[in-house]
Formats: structure tokens, C-alpha cells, sequence
């Protein structure tokens, strides 16, 4: 598939390195705790990785705000594990204990880029998991990888419009003001560039990610931030391809009332890829 983004600000979403910042990296194990993107950012990882061969390896890609450590994040990695999939989530670029500035899900392909070349070195058999900005993210970077094994995509919005909604208006404010980033900054340790070009509707993208990709979308009823009618769902009439799940009691992103329906996307996606094996893993007791 063609690569279409937004356009791209030199230098935007990327902090300085150390000279030496890039030979760190390659001097590091293959899973070592932090990774470096294409246009230079440094990337914190953290992993569930089981002791035998996995059905796939999970890419997790979190929302504004959350890191790869906040306790839905985790939550969901080890369901995810328990499904018998290895798990790579990381702290998005200006979150957390990453480098760089948070561009909203524009430059953040590059972090899921990186994220999928780590991945790739355990198990080629790779499927993506984002919410929210990670579900855009993730829908900017599967554009240009149809070798992925599946997508799925949780509480994306399907087009670029502000739902009147207290929350949604809040986020806004924190993305688009100066007073509203120094806020978001102190606050909530999320660190935004003040200059956003925004990538193309994740409806558009995912129009072309599956005719390639196995895509599998999910939302909650109860999503504050962004609403059932300006989801990506809305849109899957035209992506019959596809596999929607609205789940009742499920609110924003990785709520954990959406977790058994996201591992059940999982299965979905992998149940119709090329190579995967699918077979149910034997869960404990």
C-alpha cells in the first residue's frame, strides 16, 4: 500500500541524542529496555514474553496520557498473554520515560515503526493493537506494511471532528493552547508539540489498511471522549471486511470492560492471517 500522512515538520516530535545515543542502542540486547526511531527518538519498551512458541507477538500501542506501565496497559498485556501471544508495549514519544513530543498520532507511526522492528527480531507473525491516538498511530504505520499479521483498532475516531463533549473539549484545549500544553506537561506529564498538522482521517486510512491487513475495530458504548457516532465504527459499512465490536459497559481506550472483547478481536484478526497459528491457547486455571 502507498504511504499518505499528513505533512511533516522537520524536527517535530524529536528530541536532541548524546552523540553517542545510536551506538548505545546497538550495543544493547536484542530486547533491551529502550529502542530509537527513525527520525531519532528514544523510545522506553516493556515486554510479556512466554516461554514457548507464541501465536503472534502483540504491539501495544497506548492513548494520550497513558504510558506502557499505567495499570489498563498492563492489565491487557497480561490477558493478551494469556491468550498465548507475546506482548511489546513502550511509552509513545513525549510520554512517560520516552524522548521526543507528543504529535497526536502523526509522527507517532515512527514509534510503532520501531516498535514492529523489534518485534519482528522474536516472531515475524506481528499484529497491532492501538487506542485512541495509538489506534492512529497504529493506522498510519499498517498502511505501509501489509506483511503485518492483523489491526486492531480501539476507540479511534473516524474523522477529525470535535464532539461537544466536556472531555473532548478538554483534551482539545490541552493539545491546541499554550496554557493548555504547560498544563498538560506539569499535570499530566505529557509533553506536546505546539504545532500539529493532522494526518488524514483515520476513516480514509483504514480504507486502505484493509484491503491488505485483517482489521478488526473496537468501541465502547460508554466512550466519553469520543462517541459511538464519531467513531470508526460507524464507517464499517464501507470496510465489509472488516469486524466491528461495540461493547456496552466499555468506556475510553483500554478500559478494562473492553478487555475481553479487544483479546477476542485478537483471535479475529489472527484467525485471518497468513501464517498465524490459531489454535486456542490452553489458559490456566
Amino acid at each position: 500500500m502507498g504511504r499518505t500522512t499528513g505533512h511533516t515538520i522537520a524536527g517535530a516530535g524529536s528530541t536532541p541524542l548524546s552523540p553517542n545515543a545510536k551506538e548505545r542502542m546497538s550495543e544493547e540486547p536484542v530486547w533491551g529496555s529502550r529502542l530509537v526511531t527513525s527520525d531519532g527518538v528514544e523510545l522506553a519498551t516493556r515486554s510479556w514474553l512466554g516461554a514457548g512458541e507464541p501465536r503472534a507477538i502483540v504491539v501495544l500501542v497506548h492513548g494520550l496520557s497513558s504510558t506502557k506501565d499505567h495499570s489498563h496497559v498492563v492489565a491487557l498485556a497480561e490477558q493478551l498473554a494469556r491468550r498465548g501471544v507475546d506482548v511489546l508495549s513502550y511509552d509513545a514519544r513525549g510520554h512517560g520515560a520516552s524522548g521526543g513530543f507528543s504529535t497526536l498520532g502523526d509522527l507517532e507511526r515512527h514509534d510503532v515503526a520501531a516498535a514492529v522492528a523489534r518485534a519482528r527480531t522474536r516472531d515475524g507473525r506481528v499484529v497491532l493493537i492501538g487506542a485512541s491516538m495509538g489506534a492512529i498511530a497504529a493506522l498510519g504505520y499498517a498502511q505501509t506494511d501489509p506483511e503485518l499479521s492483523g489491526v486492531v483498532v480501539v476507540s479511534s475516531p473516524g474523522d477529525w471532528r470535535i464532539p461537544l463533549r466536556a472531555r473532548a473539549l478538554f483534551t482539545v484545549a490541552l493539545a491546541r493552547t499554550r496554557p493548555g500544553r504547560l498544563f498538560a506537561a506539569r499535570h499530566v506529564r505529557v509533553r506536546i508539540h505546539p504545532v500539529w498538522n493532522p494526518p488524514e482521517p483515520p476513516r480514509a486510512v483504514a480504507k486502505r489498511v484493509v484491503t491488505a491487513v485483517p482489521l478488526a475495530i473496537v468501541h465502547g458504548r460508554r466512550d466519553r471522549l469520543i462517541p459511538f457516532q464519531s467513531s470508526l465504527s460507524v464507517s464499517i459499512d464501507e470496510m465489509p471486511s472488516a469486524h466491528a465490536v461495540v461493547v456496552p459497559g466499555m468506556g475510553h481506550a483500554f478500559d478494562p470492560a473492553g478487555h475481553e472483547a479487544i483479546c477476542d478481536a485478537l483471535d479475529w484478526v489472527l484467525a485471518r492471517s497468513r501464517g498465524a497459528r490459531v489454535e486456542s491457547p490452553v489458559l490456566p486455571t
